[in-house]
């Protein structure tokens, strides 16, 4: 992200060139990980998620263990059930910095913004809404998980689905099964009826993206599934994701947020470091290191780190 105080930007980038050098180098300071600056007051630091799924879970494991090489002490809130209840965390001091997803945490902020496919509009609206609440948005990554209406193959050839508009003619037969939170979110039901006309027969509650969606539409459950684009097991499965020709989606590139009263630009360095490192394909193959083999968040956020130099 471009846009937010210009004395943090530039001594994070600052702080961005002293973890970069020191990577190549494979020097440690007395922090006892890559980069981490000499002379540092180091605290405690709290992570949490903003919703407990594989991938939010890895990402906020590789914001902690960054940390911790650093030499803060780190706790972990990992078990936060949605954003109605990490984002009052957050701003309350119950935790300190969490992975986020840009459009979806500005229309939960304010519902009347103007999200959009484009993650700069969308980070330089977020910036002020934070800063009232003594937040800081650090910069946004490239791994940009969207919603994703997905179907089995048997679906699809049996409706002729390819596109979410193809669903009109034939929503009001199927049933759809998401996170609770569908019918009042913009990007789920009421987006799906304003921007395509579709409505479905039924909705069944089940939860953000996780197994009991997945072994819903496998077991004929549901029809239609709200998961994620960076889900493993889209793939896995031989699932079809409809594509999203109306744009409904907007950008939901995966961001670290802070509170302000933590943040030092060693931390910011840091968690900016974790942001350069990820892309879509990335977490496509590190949900699936969870999600199918049914490693550790935990291992599998250590050993991407230390794969690229971070720990």
């Amino acid at each position: 992200m471009r846009r937010f105080r210009s004395r943090v930007l530039g001594a994070a980038l600052l702080s961005l060139a002293i973890v970069a050098t020191a990577c190549g180098s494979g020097g440690d300071s007395d922090g006892g990980g890559a980069g981490c600056e000499d002379g540092v007051d180091r605290g405690s630091v709290t992570v949490g998620v903003s919703a407990a799924f594989a991938e939010n879970q890895i990402v906020a494991e590789m914001y902690a263990q960054v940390l911790e090489s650093c030499g803060y002490d780190v706790s972990r809130q990992m078990d936060l059930g949605q954003r109605e209840i990490s984002q009052p965390a957050l701003e309350d001091g119950e935790i300190d910095v969490k992975p986020e997803y840009l459009s979806s945490l500005l229309l939960f902020l304010d519902p009347n913004a103007q999200a959009s496919g484009d993650p700069q509009v969308v980070a330089d609206q977020l910036v002020p809404l934070l800063e009232a609440q003594g937040v800081t948005l650090l910069e946004f990554s490239a791994a940009n998980d969207t919603n994703a209406f997905v179907v089995t193959q048997a679906t699809a050839d049996q409706h002729g689905l390819e596109k979410v508009s193809d669903l009109a003619a034939v929503a009001g037969e199927l049933t759809l099964g998401g996170p609770p939170e569908c019918p009042e979110r913009p990007f789920c039901i009421p987006g799906l009826r304003d921007v395509y006309g579709v409505e479905f027969g039924d909705f069944r509650p089940l939860d953000v993206g996780g197994p009991l969606t997945v072994a819903a539409l496998e077991g004929g459950e549901i029809d239609v599934a709200l998961l994620f684009s960076t889900s493993s097991v889209i793939g896995d499965k031989g699932w079809v994701l409809l594509e999203d020709d109306e744009s409904l989606q907007n950008a939901e590139n995966i961001v670290p947020v802070a509170r302000d009263d933590v943040l030092n630009d060693e931390i910011v360095a840091l968690l900016n470091a974790v942001s350069a490192e990820i892309d879509t394909q990335t977490m496509i193959e590190l949900n699936g290191k969870v999600e199918l083999d049914n490693e550790d968040p935990s291992a599998v956020a250590r050993d991407f780190l230390t794969d690229r130099g971070l720990i």
